[in-house]
């Protein structure tokens, strides 16, 4: 497969992604990744080796309402932008599979371990190696332009497409996140995460706030991707 090709089809999934209101996008090379798939049976993603990852920019406005709990409008605000991802992600799913290859849609928010707290692929893995951001200290990806107010949708695919690859970056000398988490679960290396407390304070909001779903967005607010 010739380089024009592959950046050929890349420009063109881009442009469906793009013209339905994703603010970013970018592609990732999935080989060697299968074993951080929790997708039965094997056969669903056999083939698939590349990761499309598209994200939504927040509403910056409602993020800023966020204080130390999340809000009812961010809630809102929050079910809608999955809704819309799914939507996006199954459009650009019929114009691949409308070009002659298999695309497999990932959720935009659905877990598939409650345990690990954990869905059947994950979209910051694959937002990481297609170039968005990288792992911050509260383990989100956290993109060089928006931080981590975005929400992110991906597709599994073998429709040859040129891939972005990582980015350098880091939340370098930025602790503003540790400051302000509710739970006291972000530490200053991501692999330190209390992922136990972080659930048990999403289940606090859930039932003393009465969302019906497990949110937070305490350091979205603070995470902006401005300097």
């Amino acid at each position: 497969m010739t380089t024009d090709v592959l950046k050929d089809n890349y420009d063109k999934v881009k442009k469906v992604a793009m013209r339905e209101g994703i603010s970013l996008f970018g592609v990732a090379d999935l080989e060697g990744l299968e074993s951080e798939f929790r997708i039965s049976p094997k056969n669903v993603y056999e083939g698939l080796k590349y990761g499309v990852c598209m994200g939504f920019h927040l509403s910056d406005r409602i993020i800023e309402g966020i204080d130390d709990k999340p809000t009812k409008m961010y809630l809102f605000h929050y079910k809608r932008v999955n809704i819309l991802l799914d939507e996006i992600a199954l459009r650009v799913m019929a114009f691949i599979q409308n070009q002659g290859y298999d695309a497999l849609p990932i959720h935009a928010s659905q877990i598939s371990d409650w345990d690990a707290m954990v869905g059947h692929v994950s979209h910051k893995m694959i937002g990481r190696y297609a170039g968005l951001g990288w792992i911050g200290r509260n383990i989100l990806l956290v993109n060089p332009q928006y931080g981590s107010r975005v929400r992110y949708v991906s597709i599994m695919t073998d429709m040859p497409l040129k891939v972005d690859g990582e980015v350098p970056g880091d939340c370098g000398s930025c602790r503003k996140c540790i400051e302000v988490c509710p739970a006291g679960a972000i530490k200053e290396n991501p692999e330190d995460f209390d992922l136990e407390a972080c659930y048990q304070q999403l289940k606090y909001f859930r039932n003393k706030e009465n969302l019906g779903q497990y949110i937070c967005g305490v350091c979205l607010k603070v995470c902006s991707g401005k300097k």
